[in-house]
Order: structure tokens, then sequence, then C-alpha cells
């Protein structure tokens, strides 16, 4: 991955993270956390993963960012220079999950 877009997805992550936080005034969107932002070569796309304190409510949570995704894409324009703001795609980053199960099963083995 080239540097440039490097930097531009940690800028994407700052700002939606700022946005998400700060300017929506959903209260289901209160315990977010954008995971890492994955931009297209051309900056165009962009898949946005976020951690929800709940996973019960993920899909929920994830429909709101989608359907929301235009105006926080419109707010990205206003706040950053870029040619082209990414089209924003939200994802549920299961990681930490995984990453659970995989330790829990690990334990069951050991005992």
């Amino acid at each position: 991955m080239s540097r440039r877009i490097e930097r531009v997805n940690s800028l994407l992550k700052k700002e939606i993270s700022l946005i998400v936080e700060r300017e929506m005034k959903d209260p289901r969107l209160g315990f977010i956390t954008i995971t890492h932002v994955e931009c297209s070569k051309d900056l165009r796309h962009a898949k946005v993963y976020f951690n929800f304190h709940t996973s019960e409510e993920t899909s929920v949570v994830e429909i709101i960012l989608n359907r929301a995704s235009g105006y926080i894409q419109g707010k990205l324009g206003e706040r950053i220079r870029l040619r082209y703001t990414p089209k924003l795609e939200f994802i549920y980053d299961d990681t930490l999950e995984r990453m659970e199960r995989i330790d829990r099963l690990l334990k069951e083995e050991d005992e």
C-alpha cells in the first residue's frame, strides 16, 4: 500500500470517528469505535470498519451507519482536501470476537 493511501486512511479514520462521535445525534451510535479504514487505489471508495460494544446490535448499527454514509461523506468533504471524497461503506469488524474465540479454544485445549 502506498504511503499516500496510508495517510488518507489514517486521516479518514480520525475524521469519521469525530463526525460519528460529535455530530451524529443517534444515541445507538454512542459506543462505536472506528477500527480502521481501507481506501481503494483511486481513493474513490473506502471501507470503514467499526466495532461496537454489544454484538447483538451490530446489524442495526451497520444499517444506521450505511444510511448515514452520505451525510458523513458530506461532512468529510467539508473537512478534508481531496479531489474526490470517497464513497463510504461501513462494515462490522469482528476481529476482537474472533481473537476471543481462538483464545477460549486454546484455553479449553490446555485443560
